[in-house]
C-alpha cells in the first residue's frame, strides 16, 4: 500500500483511483499518476490515474460507440428516466461516503458536503423525471404537407468540471445529457476528482450501459484533448474565463457547440431600508461560509448605501465575520480551506497588494494568520473597502473568502456600479421598496437576480448561466436539457386527393 493509499485508508475512505472507461476502471495508458491532496492538511489523500490524450481518445471512442450503436439512445425514454431515478436513490443511500469524500477532497465543511450530495441526487431525479417529457411539435404549412419538429439527442457530450463542486457538477451536466439520450465523457478537475469517479461506479451498478458515462481524471492535457476532439458533439465547461476561451475556441474549430459557465464578480446591493436580519446571513453564506468563497456566483462585491444605516450593517457584518470558526471540513466548521497551495498563494498576493493601496481593511486581510493557526490552505475571511469600483479588488475574481466593499448614494449609482464589471453571472438586491428593487433587477445585466433572497439561482429547477464574460448557454432547470438536444425538421408530402371512397356497389 502506497503512503497515499495509507492516508485515505486511515480516513476510512474507499477511493476509486483509476479511470472509468467503457464500464471498467482502468489505469492511464502510460501508467502515470497524480496525487490528490487534502486541502485541510496539505497531506496526500490518494493516488489517481493521470489520464492524457490517449485516454481521452479511448473514452470518446467508447462514448461514440455507445451512442451510435449502443442501447442508451435507443432505450425508451421512460426506462432511461427510471435508471436516472435509481441513480438518485443510490446517491442518497451512499450519502455518508460521498459527503466524506467531497469534504476531504475539496475541503468544504461536512454539512455543505451533505448538501452537495442531496443536490447531486436531485439533478438525477429532476432530469430522470424529465426524460420522457421531451417532445416535438408540428408546423402548419399546407394541406399537402405534414411538418414535424423532432428533438433528438445531440450525441457525445464532453464535460470539463471545476474543483469547487465536483459532486454537484457531475449531476448538473451528466444527468440532463443522459436524460436526453446522449453519452458522456467527463473530465473532473485535477484538484477534485474523487466523487465523480464514485458516481460512475454508482451509475454502473444502477444499470447504466457501458460507455454511456466515462470519467477521465487528469490535468490540462486531458481537458484540451477532450474539448478539441473531433468525435464529440457538444462541450460543457465550468471554470475560469481564460480556460473557457481555450475550450470554446477548440470546440469551434470542429463546429461543436459549447456551454460555458465562467467567472463572476456578483454585486450584493444593500439599500438603507433593507431587512438587515435577512441580508446579513445571506452575504455571510455567499462569500465566506459556502466553500470559503470559492463559488462563481458568490456575492464578492458589497454595494452599501452610504449613511448611518449602512454603517450599522457593516458593523454587524464585521462582528459576525470575526466570530467565524475556521477548520478542517470534516470538523464541520464555519469556513474551511481553499482548494490548494496555489490558490492560497494567489489570494495572499492579492491581500498583500491591498495593503499597499488606498483601501480600508475592516476584517481579516492578514494572509499569514490562518496558516499560523492551522495546517492546510486557509485564508482568513476578509472585508476590504475600496474607494471606487475601478479598483482591482472590485474588478477581478479573487475566488476566496474576500469581500470588496463599495459605497453608493443613489439607486442610479448602485445600478451603474453593479453593471461596471466584465462579468454578469449572479446579483443580489436588498430593499423593502419593491419598486426600487425591481427596477434594479430589470437593469442589472446578469443571468440571475435575487431580490431579498439568496442563492435562489442555485436551485436545480432554475436556469443558471451568465451574461458577458460569465459565459453563454444555460444549465439547470428545463432549459438545461436543451444543450443536449438537436432540432430536426421532417417535412412529409401527403396526397390530399382521397378520390371517391364510396363502395362501387352502392348508389
Amino acid at each position: 500500500m502506497t503512503p497515499d493509499e495509507q492516508e485515505s485508508s486511515s480516513l476510512g475512505l474507499d477511493v476509486e483511483q483509476s479511470l472509468f472507461i467503457n464500464g471498467n476502471f482502468v489505469p492511464a495508458r502510460d501508467r502515470s499518476t497524480r496525487t490528490a491532496f487534502n486541502p485541510a492538511t496539505g497531506k496526500p489523500l490518494a493516488t489517481l490515474s493521470n489520464g492524457g490524450v490517449e485516454d481521452i481518445d479511448a473514452a470518446v471512442s467508447a462514448a461514440r460507440r455507445a451512442f451510435d450503436t449502443g442501447p442508451w439512445p435507443r432505450m425508451r425514454a421512460a426506462e432511461r428516466g427510471r435508471i436516472l431515478n435509481k441513480i438518485a436513490l443510490s446517491i442518497r443511500a451512499n450519502a455518508d461516503d460521498l459527503a466524506r469524500l467531497e469534504c476531504y477532497d475539496v475541503g468544504k465543511p461536512l454539512k455543505q458536503a451533505y448538501g452537495d450530495v442531496e443536490a447531486a441526487a436531485r439533478y438525477f431525479e429532476f432530469y430522470g423525471g424529465l426524460a420522457d417529457k421531451i417532445s416535438g411539435s408540428t408546423v402548419p404549412l399546407a394541406d399537402h404537407l405534414l411538418d414535424v419538429v423532432l428533438r433528438e439527442p445531440i450525441g457525445v457530450s464532453g464535460q470539463i468540471l471545476p474543483f469547487n463542486y465536483p459532486l454537484q457538477n457531475t449531476g448538473r451536466g451528466a444527468a440532463p445529457a443522459l436524460a436526453a439520450g446522449c453519452t458522456v465523457v467527463l473530465k473532473p478537475s485535477e484538484e477534485a476528482s474523487l466523487t465523480p469517479l464514485r458516481i460512475a461506479r454508482i451509475a454502473q451498478q444502477c444499470g447504466l450501459p457501458d460507455g454511456a458515462l466515462n470519467v477521465v481524471t487528469g490535468g490540462g492535457a486531458a481537458g484540451s484533448a477532450l474539448s478539441s476532439h473531433p468525435d464529440i458533439d457538444q462541450v460543457t465547461f465550468t471554470g475560469s474565463v481564460a480556460t473557457g476561451i481555450k475550450v470554446a475556441t477548440a470546440a469551434a474549430r470542429n463546429i461543436v457547440p459549447s456551454v460555458l459557465e465562467l467567472g463572476g464578480k456578483s454585486p450584493f446591493v444593500v439599500f438603507a431600508d433593507a431587512d438587515f436580519e435577512r441580508a446579513l446571513p445571506a452575504i455571510m453564506a455567499s462569500i465566506f461560509i459556502n466553500n470559503a468563497g470559492q463559488t462563481c456566483s458568490a456575492a464578492s462585491r458589497l454595494l452599501l448605501q452610504r449613511g448611518p444605516e449602512g454603517d450599522a450593517f457593516l458593523a454587524a457584518l464585521i462582528a459576525r465575520v470575526k466570530e467565524l470558526r475556521m477548520g478542517p471540513g470534516i470538523e464541520d466548521p464555519d469556513i474551511g480551506p481553499v482548494i490548494s497551495l496555489a490558490q492560497q498563494e494567489k489570494i495572499i498576493a492579492v491581500l498583500q497588494d491591498a495593503h499597499n493601496a488606498e483601501v480600508t481593511i475592516h476584517a481579516g486581510g492578514n494572509p499569514a494568520t490562518a496558516s499560523d493557526l492551522l495546517d492546510g490552505y486557509f485564508i482568513e475571511p476578509t472585508i476590504i473597502e475600496v474607494p471606487s469600483n475601478s479598483d482591482r479588488l472590485a474588478q477581478e475574481e479573487v475566488f476566496g473568502p474576500v469581500l470588496t466593499l463599495i459605497r453608493f448614494d443613489t439607486a442610479e449609482q448602485a445600478l451603474k456600479i453593479a453593471n461596471d464589471t466584465p462579468f454578469g453571472l449572479s446579483s443580489y438586491v436588498w430593499s423593502r421598496n419593491l419598486d426600487q428593487a425591481l427596477t434594479l433587477a430589470k437593469g442589472i445585466r446578469a443571468g440571475q437576480v435575487n431580490v431579498n433572497s439568496y442563492d435562489v439561482g442555485t436551485g436545480i429547477e432554475m436556469p443558471f448561466g451568465g451574461f458577458k464574460k460569465s459565459g453563454w448557454g444555460r444549465e439547470k432547470g428545463i432549459e438545461g436539457i436543451n444543450s443536449y438536444l438537436a432540432v430536426k425538421n421532417v417535412c412529409i408530402g401527403i396526397s390530399t386527393d382521397l378520390g371517391d371512397s364510396r363502395d362501387p356497389g352502392t348508389s
